[in-house]
């Protein structure tokens, strides 16, 4: 009862809308499930219960069909309660996350499906909900909240870039009706920053690359240089926790957008520590 939800709705309304080709690939990947659907100009947002099939998410079936992971092409997969979900599912977002595909394999042959999205997924500190919160006691034990922490494997939480911990809303809060900031100020933001990166990969000759998620790493050597401070902090840190090579190149991409918020051509220290930050905790408590 934080809000969670309602952030992860109400993101696609911080997203530019598609462009003419985007546009006309996710009304297509729509008109494979549906008899009729008109031109589809906004980021598609996605959000299958978690009791949902494999197959409904992934897809497949007897004449192989796009699931809700391709369904979100180009937009948000919202995956609410995220634990909760079959831990097949779960690992089966691996491919989508790393590669922006997903390949189904049957015995009529072995499809891939554009699976370009932006994942947002939600979840409870444990069972109950309760974990860390001054309202109400866990009544969780131990064992439960082990259990629930490890249904995420850790190539799963390598592969998420940001974990933010959403508070309890007091009261207080809940009857001030300020005003707050607009999504549509915000989006204005966001534009501002992809048409920046967009153009640093321009003067670079890297046509392809549009959005900073879209670098390999590869494109990570070429297209982020560190000063000599930042990359002994990013030493630093990745010995500290032990980072996989690929936390180490997603905080990079993250910073390297930070950077790209404030319309920066150089990412500073302050850049990288607070990409770090957005790492998961529970990764680092493991460690």
């Amino acid at each position: 009862g934080t809000g969670k939800t309602m952030l992860a709705r109400a993101f696609t309304g911080i997203l530019p809308p598609l462009s003419e080709q985007e546009a006309l690939l996710v009304t297509r990947i729509h008109s494979v499930t549906r008899s009729k659907t008109s031109l589809i100009t906004h980021p598609p947002f996605r959000s299958p219960h978690h009791t949902s099939s494999y197959v409904s998410l992934v897809g497949g079936g007897t004449t192989p069909k796009p699931g809700e992971i391709t369904l979100a092409h180009h937009g948000v997969l919202f995956l609410d309660e995220f634990p909760e979900f079959d831990k097949k599912v779960i690992e089966s977002l691996r491919e989508p996350l790393e590669e922006g595909v997903i390949t189904v394999s049957r015995a009529k042959g072995t499809f891939t499906f554009p699976a370009l999205t932006t994942l947002i997924a939600s979840m409870n500190p444990c069972p109950c909900g309760y974990l860390g919160s001054k309202q109400k006691r866990c009544v969780c034990k131990a064992s439960d909240i082990d259990k629930y922490a490890r249904k995420l494997s850790g190539p799963i939480m390598d592969r998420i870039d940001m974990w933010v911990p959403v508070s309890h809303i007091d009261y207080d809060t809940l009857s001030n009706h300020t005003v707050s900031e607009e999504s549509r100020a915000v989006r204005k933001r966001v534009i501002r920053a992809r048409n920046f990166a967009k153009t640093r990969f321009e003067k670079r000759g890297d046509t392809h690359l549009t959005k900073n998620k879209d670098m390999r790493a590869k494109d990570i050597d070429k297209h982020i240089e560190l000063s000599e401070n930042c990359n002994t902090i990013m030493k630093k840190l990745a010995t500290t926790y032990m980072l996989s090579p690929r936390a180490y190149h997603r905080v990079l991409r993250l910073a390297r957008t930070i950077a790209d918020c404030r319309e920066g051509d150089e990412i500073l220290e302050a850049d990288i520590l607070e990409a770090f930050q957005y790492r998961p905790k529970l990764y680092q408590d493991r460690l």
